[in-house]
């Protein structure tokens, strides 16, 4: 458990082909179901100070209490993601910390000397902040915070109880609607 931020609750790949990995997971590695939205609505996106739209694809999945994601950019938009790629990385990209309380966390993640390098949302309390990796961590270490107080909390935990006894049915499944969570 990290002193700072608490558990690790996500660990995120950066893949070439979604559809593929979420075969490979599901199918070879037993890890499933996965939750997959081809257009993750993200709002309020920003890289470096500036806005930009991207359009990525994110797939979901369980195994145990860690959430794994997988996530595949369809733009070329500026973003760590990107950055990561082009640096020749391939595999874990970032590991994600949840909150509930986002904004105080946020507050003392700044004051600890960490700086928001990408953000957006994604549905009502569904903020998130990556934090600038520029202090020379290994590839994958990159640290996000993301808000777990509403829909998308509710979301995690459909998924982490899906992923419960999973007999292997259905491996990919739909994003619901935020909205209705």
């Amino acid at each position: 458990m990290s002193r700072f931020f608490g558990e690790i609750r996500q660990v995120a790949y950066l893949v070439p082909d979604i559809e593929a990995a979420m075969d490979y997971w599901s199918r070879v590695l037993g890890v499933g179901p996965w939750y997959y939205n081809a257009k993750v609505p993200i709002r309020n996106y920003t890289y470096r100070g500036e806005r930009y739209e991207p359009h990525n694809s994110v797939a979901l999945a369980n195994a145990g209490g860690l959430q794994l994601e997988l996530l595949q950019t369809r733009n070329d938009v500026p973003s760590m993601y990107r950055d990561f790629m082009r640096a020749g990385h391939a595999g874990a990209q970032h590991v994600a910390y949840w909150t509930e309380a986002f904004d105080a966390d946020l507050q003392r993640a700044e004051a600890a000397g960490f700086t928001v390098c990408m953000s957006g949302e994604v549905g009502e309390n569904g903020r998130f902040v990556y934090f600038d990796d520029r202090a020379g961590g290994p590839p994958g270490t990159t640290i996000e915070l993301s808000e777990v107080a509403g829909p998308k909390g509710r979301l995690f935990k459909l998924i982490r109880e899906a992923a419960q006894g999973w007999d292997g049915e259905d491996p990919v499944r739909p994003f619901p609607d935020l909205g209705k969570l």
